[in-house]
């Protein structure tokens, strides 16, 4: 009998163990819940981390896009040293922001930079997925899908008049159906230039280098274009008033269709870090970029529970997002 009893209290300690032990990852969990909510309504007067432990988190995050309707949010999300690049989609559904997944297009192949068109219903994106039926293929080319009865399409690619055997990136296109996107060529100004396809009677002209107000000898990538084609966003890398890491400018066009030549957009966008992927949601008034700019830590690690906070912290120089009001850049 003592024998017995021995083996109940055993099991009644073991029960509660196990409740303390799921009590402390309970709260564990807790501790990990997000900072910050989606909010894309509100204008920013400040530069704000856009959704922190939402989107900006510890990983890799860059490329936002936000449907003509507001209800969808695509970004594209890395590990730390980007092997892995997926887009992933929130929703909002009865005015609440549902939890970020994969998109059913998405996870094999190194996918980023959407761009919505069509009020929402294609999506443009850069992928090194294999291309016209080539398995050897694994250059990046500008690939777009359908939303169709609610879901998105299998991927296909734009003709070979805009995707050569070098690299493709970061599409944005304009009310006339005119894109602009990153590439190398020989008929190209810099290092990696801005160019711009023309769409006509359904088909893209051959792309086009931008003038020397925008393109230069240097780096000029991941280029915005207003929906009226009047305001172009981009990068730079290795221009004289570069503040480091590359840099956003911006250049507006005049009545006559001549671009201003480009300006660094300053030190309340720009850090000593990268600075690149610009996005202007309209409706709401406010700018979005990608910035791998980190948080200075000067004190003293202790032990290794603080290095390890450090790195796995927001703020630890991979790529976040971040949001002010359109017209604090004007």
């Amino acid at each position: 009998m003592k024998t017995i009893g021995c083996k109940k209290t055993t099991y009644k300690t073991f029960i509660f163990l196990w409740l303390l032990f799921l009590l402390s990852c309970q709260s564990h969990i807790t501790t990990q819940e997000p900072t910050s909510t989606i909010d894309i309504q509100s204008v920013s007067d400040t530069l704000t981390l856009f959704g922190q432990g939402i989107i900006s988190t510890s990983l890799y995050e860059r490329d936002l896009a936000i449907n003509p309707q507001g209800d969808e949010i695509i970004y594209t999300l890395g590990d730390y040293k980007q092997t892995k690049r997926c887009l992933v989609l929130l929703k909002k559904e009865n005015g609440k922001w549902l939890e970020p997944k994969m998109m059913s297009i998405s996870g094999k192949y190194q996918d980023i930079e959407p761009f919505y068109t069509n009020n929402g219903n294609t999506l443009y994106f850069a992928s090194n997925r294999p291309i016209y039926n080539d398995s050897t293929r694994h250059d990046y080319n500008i690939w777009y899908s359908d939303k169709i009865e609610g879901l998105w399409s299998e991927p296909e690619a734009l003709d070979s008049i805009i995707n050569t055997r070098g690299d493709e990136f970061f599409p944005s296109l304009s009310d006339k159906g005119n894109l602009f996107f990153t590439a190398t060529r020989e008929d190209g100004v810099g290092r990696e230039d801005i160019f711009m396809s023309e769409y006509e009677a359904g088909n893209f002209k051959a792309p086009k280098p931008l003038p020397l107000e925008i393109n230069s000898g240097a780096y000029e990538f991941n280029a915005y274009i207003s929906p009226k084609e009047d305001l172009i966003i981009f990068s730079s890398y290795g221009r004289d008033d570069d503040l480091g890491g590359g840099d956003l400018y911006m250049s507006r066009k005049n009545e006559g269709g001549i671009w201003s030549p480009s300006e660094n957009m300053g030190e309340l966008i720009n850090s000593n870090k990268l600075d690149y992927c610009p996005f202007i949601d309209w409706e709401n008034g406010n700018f979005y970029f990608t910035s791998e700019r980190m948080e200075i830590n000067n004190e003293d690690l202790k032990n290794v529970k603080a290095i390890k906070e450090l790195s796995h912290s927001t703020l630890n120089g991979f790529g976040n997002i971040y949001k002010i009001g359109l017209d604090k850049i004007d």
